[in-house]
C-alpha cells in the first residue's frame, strides 16, 4: 500500500491543476461538459489529461473518436491514448470486446481506479480532468482520497427540479469531502430553435444558476440544448471545434474555472 501511495504522488507531483466534474445523477451531460473543458483548455496552449473515472460506462474515448483503440506500456507504465491534443486514459481501452459489461465489485474498480492514476505516464500537465461516474458513492469518493489534492469540483446540472435536489447531494459530497467546488454548469437550458431562434425552456429555466446565487458559488454558465452537440458525441468531435456558439460559451466556462481555482489556491495557501 504505501509503494502504491508513493506511486500516486509521483505521478500527480507532474500535474499542475486537478478539476473533476461531477453530476448528482446520470444524464446531465457531465461527460460531454468534461470533454469540452479538456478540448477548451487544450486550444489554449495547456498540457491537458483525462481521466475516465467511469468505469462501468466508459464514454470519454467514444467522444473523442478514438474508442476503438488500445493502450500499450511502456517501462511499467501505461501510455494514455491522445486525441486533439488531450491524453485519455478510460477503460474503454482495456476492453478486446466494446459491448463487454464490467460486472465488478467496488473494491475491484477502486483498484482499478487507482491503477489508472497511479501506472499511467501522464507527463507533465497543466490541468487532468476526472470524469466521474454519476452519485456519490464508491468511486467518486475513491477518487477525491486517491487524489488528495484535487484542486476543486465542477457540479453539472439540468435546470429540472429533480436534478436540482441531486446537485445538493453533490454539494454536500464536496463538503464531506473537502472538497472546494469551482462552480455550477447548467446544461440542457432551453433549446434555440435553428429556424427562427426562439428559445423553448424545455426542462425549465435557470435551476443551476439560481441554485449558485442561493448557495453563493460561482455560476460557470448555461449550455443550451444544441444539436451540433449530439452530433459532436456521435461522430467523436468536441462541441467546440464544430459549432461557434458551445465554443463561446466553453471559453467563457473555462476562463471562469481558470480564475476561480486560482482563488482556491490563494485561500488555501492563506
Amino acid at each position: 500500500m504505501a509503494e502504491d501511495n508513493k506511486k500516486i504522488e509521483e505521478t500527480l507531483s507532474k500535474i499542475k491543476y486537478k478539476i473533476a466534474v461531477m453530476s448528482g445523477k446520470g444524464g446531465t451531460g457531465k461527460t460531454t461538459v468534461a470533454v469540452n473543458i479538456a478540448k477548451t483548455l487544450a486550444n489554449e496552449g495547456y498540457k491537458v489529461g483525462v481521466l475516465d473515472a467511469d468505469i462501468t460506462g466508459p464514454n470519454i474515448p467514444l467522444m473523442f473518436g478514438v474508442e476503438f483503440e488500445q493502450i500499450v506500456a511502456e517501462d511499467n507504465k501505461i501510455i494514455p491514448i491522445e486525441a486533439e491534443n488531450v491524453k485519455i486514459i478510460s477503460m474503454e481501452f482495456l476492453l478486446e470486446d466494446k459491448s463487454s459489461a464490467i460486472i465488478w465489485r467496488g473494491p475491484i474498480k477502486i483498484k482499478a481506479l487507482q491503477q489508472l492514476i497511479s501506472d499511467v505516464a501522464w507527463g507533465d500537465l497543466d490541468y487532468l480532468i476526472v470524469d466521474l461516474p454519476p452519485g456519490s458513492s464508491d468511486e467518486p469518493l475513491s477518487i477525491v482520497q486517491t487524489i488528495r489534492d484535487i484542486d476543486g469540483m465542477v457540479i453539472v446540472t439540468t435546470p429540472q427540479q429533480v436534478s436540482l435536489l441531486d446537485v445538493s447531494k453533490s454539494i454536500n459530497f464536496a463538503e464531506v469531502t473537502k472538497t472546494p467546488i469551482i462552480g455550477i454548469v447548467e446544461n440542457m437550458s432551453g433549446f434555440v430553435c435553428p429556424k427562427c431562434g426562439e428559445i423553448t425552456n424545455i426542462f425549465m429555466k435557470d435551476g443551476g444558476k439560481n441554485i449558485a446565487n442561493r448557495l453563493s458559488l460561482e455560476f460557470l454558465n448555461s449550455i443550451p440544448l444544441n444539436p451540433a452537440i449530439c452530433e459532436a458525441g456521435d461522430v467523436g468531435k468536441p462541441a467546440v471545434e464544430i459549432d461557434d456558439n458551445v465554443k463561446t460559451i466553453f471559453q467563457d466556462i473555462v476562463k471562469k474555472i481558470i480564475k476561480r481555482i486560482k482563488e482556491i489556491r490563494e485561500e488555501k495557501n492563506n
